[in-house]
């Protein structure tokens, strides 16, 4: 959903310039003054509403805004499923993986369930409870900490057009954190 939601006045609009002028949402979203991804919203949610133009008489703005936008479902948090936020820490360490890919994961197994931001920011809530800081004093030139990357890139010989996989060093210096 785009970040702010337009009065019911202008979705209308863009419901009637749609269906009953035929614009493209290219055409919708500069008359109205809104972005394309807002026009495609608005009309997929009035599709899924089961709206047509023009709209039933008796749908005032309020009745049209609830049609439009459900509130989410009442469900429990048991029934919705809570994740295990360890083992997400902990799939989180493997290569590769992330939060979205693990919050689709987690989708799947409950289509009833959170959306991403409640995801992340329970996950972030529950990561701040670890007690993970060692702070450490170093003085100037005294420390170089270096490790790899992890992941490989490819390099590719100009002269020869071959490629071979190369290591990323990474070294961050003690006293300045200067990386």
């Amino acid at each position: 959903m785009p970040a702010k939601r337009l009065s019911m006045r202008k979705i209308k609009e863009v419901l009637r310039l749609k269906w009953a002028q035929g614009l493209s949402n290219r055409q919708i979203a500069r008359t109205c003054g809104i972005g394309r991804p807002a026009v495609a919203e608005y009309l997929r949610r009035a599709a899924e509403a089961g709206l047509a133009w023009p709209l039933p008489a008796g749908l005032d703005e309020v009745a049209l805004e609830r049609r439009l936008f459900p509130p989410p479902p009442a469900l429990p948090a048991r029934a919705r499923g809570v994740p295990d936020w360890a083992v997400v820490h902990r799939e989180l360490k493997r290569k590769g993986v992330t939060l979205f890919l693990l919050w689709q994961e987690y989708r799947e197994a409950h289509p009833d369930g959170y959306q991403y931001s409640w995801f992340c920011e329970h996950y972030r809530a529950w990561q701040g409870k670890l007690d993970v800081v060692m702070g450490q004093d170093h003085r100037a030139g005294e420390k170089l900490f270096v490790d790899y990357a992890g992941q490989t890139v490819p390099i590719m010989d100009r002269a020869t057009g071959a490629t071979r996989e190369a290591q990323i060093l990474v070294a961050v210096l003690g006293a300045s954190n200067y990386t």
